[in-house]
């Protein structure tokens, strides 16, 4: 097929979630999967609806891009003043569902032991990438409970990450040559991009996002030779030049335009479209009860501990919630496992699909029942309109919080 007709195909039905979204109030990235998932499966039209080599190329960079923009929204001080909060929930949040997906596997559904374990590695994770897009249309990757979440994520999918890579990880010169140059080129990212943005930045041209641009590209590169995935070092650069965003948003806001206009969509599509309904039919048992696996260990172990650490009833559950999403590192190990032999058609399908519902199901009932409310300028609120409030606030403008105290960095 013409690769014209079908980026057209593909970008319209972005436009479809996009129309719903902004109808019913619910974020596009979850509709983006819903509509995938829907088109996917209808026969006559989800033969219309291509996956090759553009959009899975165009769908890895989307992630790629997305996963590093959840990175850079971690404001460094944030991190430093909710460490000990950040790290025991995101810790607790990969623990219990690793354990928990493992043993059921194992001893209840009879998997062998090397599926068990892409079982409980693909159902730890978070999805940086659903949380990081709901906390960019709700407004709260500004407020220090989307900080929070951001930085538990980080903690939760890096413990996915090196799990998937010391049980699996082919041990040789290409894994150490990328850990040294990730190492070396996180060291000199931040100093390299301010030079950048000092000397040629704001241009037409855009130097400064064609350079952030190279260094994912070849870090992803390197880590791909090396077995491992490249959206780990997107996550670790962004994280690295936060504290340059923090100072200089212009060129993230860019780069956010870029990511939600045109990479990110073929992502979220894809990863709908990956839903395969005769398995969902056959296997709703199996799903169903991972399912519960998952969400149920998660609310175990993160919603004690965001309330030891003071988040209130409301912004717990809202917490926990987001927690129990799945996407971009689940779906990633799932497909690990099959790539590489290690699960079946079959297994590699339930996985995915209870990723996937994951990245739903907790996420609409945590907008709909539990977010917490932002406030804002009314002027600026009319102004921008209700898809637009997590544009950046002019300098020195601050936004209240009415309802939400201030997440505490101890216990009580």
């Amino acid at each position: 097929m013409n690769i014209y007709y079908v980026l057209a195909i593909w970008i319209s039905l972005a436009l479809l979630a996009s129309f719903i979204s902004i109808r019913i109030g619910v974020s596009v990235a979850l509709l983006e999967i819903v509509v995938g998932a829907v088109f996917g499966n209808i026969p006559g039209i989800k033969e219309h609806i291509p996956q090759n080599d553009v959009t899975v190329l165009l769908a890895g960079f989307g992630s790629v891009l997305l996963t590093f923009l959840a990175g850079a929204e971690i404001d460094p001080v944030s991190l430093r003043r909710h460490w000990k909060s950040s790290v025991t929930i995101g810790a607790v949040s990969f623990l219990l569902p690793l354990i928990g997906a493992f043993f059921y596997s194992r001893y209840i559904l009879s998997w062998n032991l090397h599926a068990s374990e892409i079982a409980g590695i693909a159902l730890s994770t978070t999805s940086v990438a659903v949380v990081y897009a709901v906390m960019v249309e709700t407004g709260l990757n500004r407020e220090d409970i989307g900080k929070l979440i951001l930085a538990a994520c980080f903690v939760t999918d890096l413990g996915t990450v090196l799990a998937l890579g010391g049980l699996f990880a082919n041990y040789g010169w290409e894994l150490l040559a990328f850990v040294v140059i990730t190492v070396v080129a996180m060291f000199l990212l931040p100093r390299a991009l301010r030079w950048v943005l000092a000397n040629v930045g704001h241009r037409v041209s855009e130097p400064e996002v064609k350079a952030i641009f190279v260094v994912l590209l070849a870090l992803g590169g390197l880590a791909t030779a090396a077995g491992s995935e490249a959206v780990l070092p997107a996550y670790v650069a962004g994280l690295v030049v936060a504290g340059v965003f923090m100072e200089d948003r212009v060129v993230l806001d860019r780069i956010r335009t870029i990511a939600f206009a045109f990479l990110t969509p073929f992502f979220f599509l894809r990863a709908g479209t990956l839903i395969s309904a005769p398995v969902l039919v056959s296997g709703a048992g199996v799903i169903a009860a991972l399912f519960l696996v998952k969400v149920g260990a998660k609310f175990l172990g993160v919603w004690p501990a965001a309330r030891a650490f003071g988040l209130p009833r409301r912004e717990g559950t809202y917490t926990t919630l987001l927690m129990a999403t799945g996407l971009t590192f689940g779906s990633i190990a799932a497909l690990y496992g099959l790539t590489h032999h290690f699960i079946s058609e079959t297994q590699y399908t339930e996985l995915v699909t209870v990723v996937i519902l994951s990245a739903l199901i907790p996420t609409v009932i945590a907008q709909q029942f539990f977010r917490p409310a932002v406030c804002m300028p009314l002027d600026e609120k009319e102004a921008l309109g209700e898809e637009d409030i997590s544009m950046p606030r002019r300098r020195g403008e601050h936004w209240v919080r009415r309802d939400l105290p201030d997440v505490q960095s101890e216990p009580g």
